[in-house]
C-alpha cells in the first residue's frame, strides 16, 4: 500500500549549499511578490554576503528540507543597528510558491523563535510588507504569539501602488521582565 502523503520535511540550518535555492525562493518574491520592498532581486554572490554576514554574528539562519529541495528558510538579525537594539531582532521567512499552504512557515518560525531564545536575544520584531495581501504572513506571526504593534500607511512603493507595513511584536525568553545577559 502506497501512501499519498507528501514526506515530511526538516528544518535545520542553512549551509552556504542552500544559497542558490534560496536566491531563486527570493528572487521570486522580489520580482513577483510584495513580501520584499527590494525591487531588483539581488544575485547569489549579494546573497552568500549576506548569509555570511549574519552567520559571522551569530544568528540562526534555517532552511526547510524536504528529499534534498530547499522548501522555505528564515533567519533573524538585529532589527537596528544602534547598540541598545542589541537584543531586539527581526525575523524573515520565506516560503517557495509550491511549499505554501504545507506548514513550512509555521515550522520555519517555530523553529527560528526557539533559536533566537536559545541565543538569549529578547524581543522579535516582524515587518511584513503590504498588509492588504499579506494576512497569511499576519496569521503565522500572531499564531506564534506576535502582537500587532503598529501599521506604517503608504511607506514603500511597488508595481505602481503604495503599500504598508504591518509591524507586529513578540517577547523572547523572559523578554523584558529582567535585564538581559551581560546588560
Amino acid at each position: 500500500m502506497t501512501s499519498d502523503k507528501a514526506p515530511a520535511f526538516v528544518i535545520r540550518d542553512a549551509t552556504r549549499n542552500d544559497l542558490a535555492a534560496i536566491t531563486a525562493i527570493y528572487a521570486d518574491e522580489v520580482a513577483n511578490g510584495t513580501a520584499s520592498f527590494e525591487l531588483d532581486p539581488p544575485d547569489l554572490a549579494e546573497m552568500i554576503n549576506r548569509y555570511e554576514g549574519l552567520k559571522a554574528d551569530g544568528f540562526p539562519y534555517l532552511v526547510a528540507e524536504r528529499e534534498g529541495k530547499i522548501l522555505g528558510y528564515a533567519y533573524a538579525g538585529y532589527y537596528r543597528p544602534r547598540r541598545a537594539y542589541r537584543f531586539t531582532l527581526e525575523d524573515s521567512v520565506y516560503v517557495g510558491r509550491e511549499a505554501r499552504g504545507m506548514g513550512v512557515g509555521r515550522a520555519l518560525l517555530e523553529a527560528l523563535i526557539a533559536a533566537c531564545e536559545a541565543g538569549g536575544w529578547r524581543q522579535m520584531i516582524a515587518v511584513i510588507s503590504d498588509s492588504a495581501t499579506s494576512r497569511a504572513s499576519v496569521a503565522l506571526h500572531a499564531a506564534c504569539g506576535f502582537a500587532h504593534t503598529g501599521t506604517l500607511h503608504d511607506s514603500g512603493y511597488k508595481f505602481g501602488k503604495w503599500l504598508d507595513v504591518t509591524l507586529m511584536q513578540r517577547a523572547l525568553g523572559s523578554g523584558a521582565s529582567e535585564p538581559p545577559p551581560g546588560r
